[in-house]
């Protein structure tokens, strides 16, 4: 198909091309996906009511625009996917650095090339893929690397005196001309590298070591950033934050579906491993809770955030856990379940800031902290409040009450985290009207819950009754034991 493409300027006169612009480039295909109801961004779950409209908006009016958020809100990702709304290939000529269009030749060399060769000008087609490139702005970038330099071995090799503009070599954003670029943490940028930015995003000239070189560059200018790093880094200099049209907030999931539909997409789920590991869906659930709760824990600074590779990374971890236990027992097949989450604190504690409290309390801790509050908000979501046991269950009893009376009797449970299925099911198995709890509440309605969720469906109400303090939870060196309050009150005083 490339064959068919003209290879030289008198054939792409011949043809149907008209130069247009990478702004109006987009707006056109962007205009074409809206008819057709298809997605611009594939991938990118929970935005199409907030955040993709106003990326729509941008595109539609021609803006250089940036995204503002916390980290682990698919910025990078949507700035990738402008590259589907470039056409799939455009003409340039060959040999320009600059991707020079032969109808709009930007440098001095191009126009003379087009006198002296005319129509035999030689073309090529830039694929899509080429014409997008991002920078991660870092304290080191400077004005040679991103706009250009003298290269004096340049001037030294083909004899050309240092006042030649041909001795200029071109940085990566004249080297992205009739393309889009991406700078990712802006105010991580230098102040003085910033100002190199001004007369690119609104004049188009660029001066290199004194050369007053006019260049109208035709470019999409996309940023993102950090609100943290406003302050805490960097900042954005007030003539180039008027110069870009548009700010757009990105946020995290605003809902638990939203945030299992991410999960699921980007988690390594599927493994090829030996072991077949389930994943109740109260598991999934609770680890997206997890993040939910750090969103708004008083012990996590809520100025960084918590990103969607936190879960990410505690659904793979859960997965794993329970993925070694069933290959050290020599099982086919397990079931994830609360055991492996607590299992999993490595994926928590390095992806949570903590304020000074939370440091004090440690990131373990804190970690632990999350989970039970995860624990605690899904079991009021799924029981009642008449129905949930209460301070005084002599006078209030609940469905939860022989429960608490098995344990009342001076009983209690070891769970080892090397426990199988089997084994888990039979220790629970004898605390009576747990399994009918378990069936009762996290079972997905209208259906019950499979025998192989059971034992872990009746592991997490066991934890919900600690979190509400029914039941004391004392840690093992492999695993915890549930005994009651009481109980466990009195053992403490004793020793």
């Amino acid at each position: 198909m490339s064959q068919q493409r003209p290879s030289t300027l008198g054939a792409l006169r011949e043809s149907t091309y008209r130069p247009r612009t990478v702004h109006e480039e987009m707006r056109a295909n962007l205009i074409v996906r809206l008819k057709e109801k298809s997605n611009p961004f594939p991938g990118v779950i929970g935005f199409e009511r907030t955040v993709l409209p106003q990326m729509y908006n941008a595109i539609l009016s021609r803006h250089d625009f940036i995204l503002l958020g916390l980290r682990g809100q698919a910025k990078t990702r949507l700035l990738r996917a402008l590259e589907g709304l470039l056409d799939e290939f455009v003409p340039a000529v060959l040999d320009s650095p600059l991707n020079e269009d032969p109808f709009v030749p930007l440098t001095s060399e191009t126009r003379r090339r087009i006198e002296t060769e005319g129509d035999a000008l030689p073309i090529r087609w830039i694929p899509r893929a080429d014409r997008y490139r991002e920078k991660l702005a870092t304290p080191d970038v400077t004005v040679s690397d991103l706009i250009g330099d003298i290269d004096p071995i340049k001037a030294a090799t083909q004899k050309l005196s240092l006042d030649d503009p041909r001795v200029i070599h071109y940085g990566i954003i004249p080297r992205t001309n009739r393309g889009i670029f991406a700078i990712n943490e802006l105010p991580d940028l230098q102040s003085r590298i910033q100002v190199g930015l001004l007369n690119i995003l609104e004049e188009g000239d660029i001066q290199i070591r004194g050369f007053p070189v006019r260049l109208p560059l035709d470019l999409v200018m996309v940023f993102s950033a950090n609100p943290e790093d406003y302050t805490n880094r960097g900042n954005i200099i007030t003539p180039l934050r008027d110069r870009i049209s548009s700010q757009i907030l990105t946020h995290y999931p605003r809902t638990l579906e939203d945030a299992l539909a991410i999960t699921r997409q980007e988690a390594w789920s599927e493994r090829d491993g030996e072991v077949a590991v389930h994943l109740p869906s109260f598991v999934e659930e609770l680890i997206e809770e997890t993040a939910f709760q750090g969103r708004q824990s008083e012990h996590v600074d809520q100025n960084s955030g918590i990103s969607a590779r936190m879960t990410i990374s505690l659904r793979e971890n859960v997965i794993s856990n329970a993925e070694r236990r069933a290959l050290s027992l020599g099982e086919p097949s397990t079931t994830a379940r609360l055991s492996d989450v607590f299992s999993a604190l490595a994926a928590i504690t390095g992806k949570v800031e903590l304020v000074y409290e939370g440091e004090q309390e440690g990131p373990q801790k804190v970690a632990l902290v999350l989970i039970g509050r995860a624990v605690q908000v899904m079991f009021d979501r799924q029981v009642p409040k008449d129905e949930r046991p209460q301070a005084g269950t002599e006078e209030t009893p609940s469905a939860f009450q022989p429960i608490l009376t098995w344990f009342g009797s001076g009983k209690h449970v070891d769970l080892a985290d090397d426990l199988s299925d089997a084994e888990l099911q039979q220790r629970l198995g004898a605390i009576p009207a747990l399994a009918d709890m378990a069936q009762r509440y996290l079972a997905p309605a209208p259906a019950a819950l499979p025998d192989n969720e059971l034992p872990a469906a009746m592991e997490f109400l066991l934890e919900a009754l600690h979190q509400h303090s029914f039941l004391s939870r004392g840690e093992l060196v492999h695993g915890h034991v549930y005994r009651d309050v009481f109980e466990e009150m009195a053992r403490s005083l004793n020793s």
